[in-house]
C-alpha cells in the first residue's frame, strides 16, 4: 500500500464502484465469503458463489437477495476437494471476462481424511484445488483487463513452512500443522503466481489477505469432526470472547479485491497486531517469499492436479 491508501479506517463503505465487473467467491455460503460476496454485489458486481453444499449456498443466495436487493448473485456448485467438480465448475464459466477470483474457501484443523483424489484434506481443498482452479479460470482472467486474484491465508502460516518432500502429510499427520502448512502453501501460490505473470507482462494482480481472527464456522468444525463437543465449544467461546465479526474480518480481503493500486504478491490483514481493525500490510514469513521454493510447489502442484498454467512465462 502506498501512504496514500494507508487509511486508518476504512470500511466496506470504501469499496469502489463494482458495476460492469464479474466475481468468483469460493466458500461464499458464509463467514468471511459470504460478507465478500455480499458487499461485492452490493457495490454492483456480478457474483458467482461458488460453494460445495447445495443448500447451504442456495440459502447464501436467497440471504444476500434480502440483504442488497437486486443484487445480481447466482449459485454454483464447486468442491475444492474434487478436481473433477473443480473442471466441471471451470467448464461451465463459459470463457467470459472475469474480473475477480477470490480463493476464500478453507477447511482448518481437521483429523486425517482424503480428498476424492487421494490428498491430504486440507493440502487439497485449501491449496491444490485454488491451485486448480486458478489455472482453469486464467484465460478469462488474462482477457480481462485488470483483473485480480485475491487467496485467503492465514497468520497461522507463520507455525510451519511447506515440506515438499511430504505434501500430503504421509509421514506424520499433525493437524494444525498441516493447516499451517496449507496457508504457507497460499502465500507462496501467490508469489510465484505474481512472478509469472510478471515475467508474462500480464496486468493480472494476485494478492493475498487474512482475516486475523474472526468468529466464524471454521474453528468449530475440526473438533466436531472428531467427536470433540468440550473443544468445540470452547472454541465457540473464544470466538465470542476475542474474535471479530465476520464482517470485519473479511475487510482485508475486499481490500485486496477492490482498494486502488494494490501490490502483487502483497498480503492484507487486520491493522492491530494482525488480529483486528481496518487493513494494513501484514507481515509474512520468509519462505513464502522464496522464489527456489515457489517453483517446487508449483511443479508439484500441476503434476498432482493436471493443470499446467501454459499461458504464463515460468
Amino acid at each position: 500500500m502506498t501512504s496514500s491508501q494507508r487509511t486508518t479506517h476504512w470500511t466496506a463503505r470504501d469499496i469502489p464502484d463494482q458495476d460492469g465487473r464479474r466475481a468468483v467467491v469460493t466458500g461464499a455460503n458464509s463467514g468471511i465469503g459470504y460478507v465478500t460476496a455480499r458487499e461485492l454485489a452490493r457495490k454492483g458486481a456480478k457474483v458467482v458463489l461458488a460453494c460445495r453444499n447445495e443448500d447451504r449456498g442456495r440459502e447464501a443466495l436467497e440471504r444476500i437477495g434480502s440483504e442488497v436487493p437486486g443484487a445480481d448473485v447466482e449459485f454454483r456448485r464447486l468442491d475444492l476437494g474434487d478436481l473433477a467438480s473443480v473442471r466441471e465448475f471451470a467448464e461451465g464459466e463459459g470463457g467470459g471476462t472475469l474480473d475477480l477470483l477470490v480463493n476464500n474457501a478453507g477447511v482448518m484443523a481437521l483429523p486425517h481424511r482424503r480428498t476424492a483424489d487421494g490428498f491430504e484434506t486440507q493440502f487439497g481443498v485449501n491449496h491444490l484445488g485454488h491451485f486448480a482452479l486458478t489455472g482453469l479460470l486464467l484465460p478469462q482472467l488474462l482477457a480481462t483487463p485488470g483483473a485480480r486474484v485475491v487467496t485467503v491465508s492465514s497468520m497461522l502460516h507463520l507455525a510451519a513452512n511447506i515440506d515438499v518432500a511430504d505434501l500430503n502429510s504421509e509421514h506424520r499427520y499433525r493437524r494444525w500443522t498441516a493447516y499451517a502448512r496449507s496457508k504457507s502453501a497460499n502465500l507462496l501460490f501467490v508469489h510465484e503466481l505474481a512472478r509469472r505473470l510478471a515475467a508474462s507482462e500480464s496486468d493480472v494482480v494476485a494478492a493475498a489477505a487474512h482475516p486475523g481472527y474472526a468468529s466464524t464456522n471454521l474453528q468449530a468444525t475440526g473438533p466436531r469432526m472428531a467427536g470433540r463437543r468440550a473443544t468445540a465449544a470452547l472454541m465457540a467461546v473464544g470466538n465470542g470472547i476475542v474474535g471479530q465479526s465476520a464482517d470485519a474480518g473479511a475487510l482485508p480481503t475486499l481490500y485486496a479485491a477492490t482498494a486502488p493500486g494494490v501490490r502483487p504478491n502483497s498480503f492484507t490483514g487486520p491493522r492491530f497486531l494482525a488480529w483486528r481493525g481496518s487493513p494494513a500490510p501484514s507481515p509474512r514469513a520468509g519462505w513464502t517469499r522464496n522464489d527456489a521454493a515457489g517453483e517446487r510447489l508449483w511443479a508439484a502442484s500441476q503434476a498432482l492436479t493436471g493443470v499446467t498454467y501454459t499461458a504464463l512465462k515460468g
